[in-house]
């Protein structure tokens, strides 16, 4: 899973991506101290994986990973090379999903690009630069498809649908909003790469003081959450500043000092949460002696196609799979004992993959 990270400069954005990565993004109190695109790749928290690590004595204990990118501040008028420019655009194109870092703490010492605290204004500029990037790729696309439209009728189909989603963005909607009406539209769609097509998870960035009852008593907070719902997106409620604290913290540490803040868990555990659950998308796990690993895979998958996460011939081959719950595996205390109370279950092509499964694939090719 791969997501990008956009905001105005000074809203906390870069100061996020270290404490989440430990990648070391500069973060300095003026715009544009990001200048190259920053990666980094985290692994994603998961209990789960250390219990059957346990149980098993795995020599080698293996986690799912989200890779972040970070870009530059935008700023009105990015799109058309303002600040930066639109180049640092390109670079969240191929992300599953957009974190958007709103800032919603009051700080005199921390320069506000526009001079007060507003996130829902933040959010429309940052959404209109992401509309006019997107307007640039589909006027290339419709031009493109304009030069066959008279002799292909599909052609012609698809530039009627490119005129609708290019009104759309020209009357301000996201891509994402427009209603489409059957498959060829969310096959086009899927091809184009847009920004606003991307699901959004707001990142919503308060005061420590804030944290303890998840911003519900911070207006711009509760202003945040209204517009994410109806926009049927994700927020979760982030101190850029106390994550960064918690990101050089060893686990027992960890615990401890969120317990003292009155939290159950940390930044990164709310925007797994928030992204797997805005993405449709949740875990499985392949336990033994010499690897216990997650795989993430969407919610609905059959068992071939999860054993082709694994490898392309698991899933060619598939035979069977042979499926115990994790938690049900460990109360039983050994693989044997669970089998023997009949919780081991053998099942086959149809069989859908739920959260949480111990899987072993047996095929043949």
């Amino acid at each position: 899973m791969k997501l990008g990270i956009v905001g105005l400069p000074n809203v906390g954005k870069s100061t996020l991506f270290n404490s989440l990565t430990k990648a070391g993004a500069e973060s300095a109190n003026y715009p544009f101290c990001t200048i190259d695109p920053n990666v980094g790749v985290v692994t994603v928290p998961d209990e789960r994986l250390k219990l059957l690590g346990d149980f098993y004595h795995s020599k080698k204990v293996t986690p799912a990973v989200i890779e972040f990118v970070d870009i530059a501040g935008l700023v009105k008028g990015a799109s058309k090379g303002e600040g930066l420019g639109n180049q640092f655009l390109a670079n969240i194109r191929e992300v599953d999903a957009i974190v958007h870092v709103v800032r919603c703490f009051e700080d005199s010492n921390v320069i506000h690009v526009d001079g007060s605290i507003d996130p829902l204004r933040d959010i429309e500029t940052i959404n209109l630069e992401l509309i006019f990037s997107d307007l640039e790729i589909l006027e290339r696309r419709i031009a493109k498809v304009t030069k066959t439209a008279r002799m292909d009728k599909e052609a012609a189909k698809e530039l009627d649908f490119l005129q609708k989603v290019k009104a759309h963005l020209e009357d301000g909607g996201m891509a994402i909003t427009l209603e489409l009406e059957n498959e060829d539209e969310e096959a086009w769609m899927a091809t184009y790469n847009l920004l606003t097509w991307k699901p959004v998870i707001y990142a919503a960035n308060v005061a420590e003081g804030d944290l303890a009852d998840d911003g519900e008593s911070n207006e711009h907070v509760q202003a945040v959450r209204k517009y994410a719902a109806e926009q049927n997106s994700e927020i979760f409620v982030i101190c850029a500043e106390i994550e960064e604290e918690i990101s050089e913290l060893d686990d027992d540490e960890k615990k401890m000092f969120l317990e003292d803040l009155g939290l159950k868990e940390s930044g990164l555990e709310k925007l797994v949460k928030a992204s797997y659950h805005l993405l449709g998308l949740m875990s499985f796990l392949t336990a033994g002696e010499d690897e216990t690993r997650a795989w993430t895979i969407k919610i609905g998958t059959k068992a071939p196609q999860a054993a082709g996460k694994i490898h392309t011939d698991f899933e060619r081959g598939f035979i069977k799979a042979e499926v115990v719950n994790y938690q049900d595996l460990l109360d039983c205390g050994s693989y044997a004992g669970a089998r023997e109370k009949g919780l081991v279950r053998m099942e086959g092509k149809e069989y859908v993959v739920q959260d949480g499964d111990v899987i072993l694939f047996r095929f043949n090719v």
